[in-house]
């Protein structure tokens, strides 16, 4: 798969393609299902398919005080869809001279830049300036760009899927909801950075997290999940919190990487959630947290299928 950043970086002598767009953060299952919609156009074009995305996310431009966390990080984004067996993903820096592009502009320029004989999008979907084109304009455009506008349902197996709605279930915790329009694990990427050390004390050292900037983080509590480094995944028991017992008020994302010794600072990792153990539980004292978390170890295990 090839990728590039902006129309004007597309590889020279490009061929003919179909192309799909929108941000697709996330890349749930809706998403997929366009992207596979583009594939198939491009098969049947003798073309090849191309996904156009967007970073930063429209929103930061047009409307700042409104940006929805990530749910994923851009690499992951592109790594996503290149999953997806696309060749090749166009990553749109979204500035606000792009904003201000009319949407016959812009489609004139995808098509001028990367040969799109068919656009696939979300049946939903607008663009250009404040949002004025919309399926209608593109089908418009398409008649006289010689492009055929291919709007498809954001659905699989005949069920609607949206970022906003797995927002919403990260909020409330509910890693398993999320996971079914996601169609995967919901993941949390970011370095391993110091943390205060008290896992060690309490007999279980924990890789502190700090998650990528913006990126959406499930709701206080603790967690059973997978750690991945180097191309493996490690059983691991995720809390995420501000640490009441001892009167924090920092937001953290910490792991306890069951049966794994070795150090993992500054490296980059991603942390997958499978399901809620438990919300976050102030204690009395200290040994009364460290039994907890021996119960949240076996729960894990017995919730990974570890034993």
């Amino acid at each position: 798969m090839e990728t590039w950043r902006g129309f004007e970086a597309t590889p020279e002598g490009w061929p003919a393609s179909a192309v799909a767009i929108g941000v697709f953060d996330g890349v749930h299952r809706g998403h997929a299902a366009l992207v596979k919609a583009a594939i198939k156009a491009a098969d049947e074009r003798v073309a090849r398919s191309v996904v156009v995305t967007f970073d930063p996310h429209p929103t930061a431009v047009v409307a700042p005080s409104a940006v929805p966390p990530k749910l994923t990080s851009l690499d992951r984004r592109v790594e996503l869809l290149g999953e997806l067996g696309v060749d090749g993903v166009c990553v749109l820096p979204f500035t606000e001279e792009l904003s201000r592009l009319g949407p016959d502009r812009f489609i004139e320029h995808l098509v001028r830049t990367t040969g799109a004989v068919a656009v696939v999008v979300g049946e939903n979907f607008r663009f250009g300036h404040k949002a004025a084109g919309d399926v209608g304009t593109l089908r418009e455009l398409g008649e006289r760009l010689s492009f055929e506008a291919l709007p498809q349902p954001l659905t699989a197996d005949g069920a609607a899927y949206s970022s906003t709605r797995v927002r919403a279930l990260l909020a409330e915790g509910d890693v398993v909801g999320a996971a079914e329009i996601l169609g995967r694990p919901f993941g949390v990427e970011g370095a391993v950075v110091h943390g205060s050390g008290r896992g060690v004390d309490l007999g279980f050292p924990t890789a502190n997290i700090e998650p990528v900037p913006g990126l959406a983080v499930p709701a206080d509590g603790v967690y059973t999940g997978w750690l991945h480094h180097d191309s493996r995944r490690h059983p691991a028991a995720i809390s995420v919190g501000t640490n009441p017992t001892f009167g924090e008020n920092a937001r953290t994302v910490e792991a306890f990487v069951l049966d794994f010794s070795g150090d993992l600072y500054e490296a980059e990792v991603r942390l997958d959630f499978v399901s809620r153990l438990r919300g976050q539980i102030a204690f009395d004292a200290v040994d009364a947290l460290a039994e907890q978390i021996e119960t949240d170890v076996a729960q894990t295990r017995a919730a990974l299928e570890l034993d």
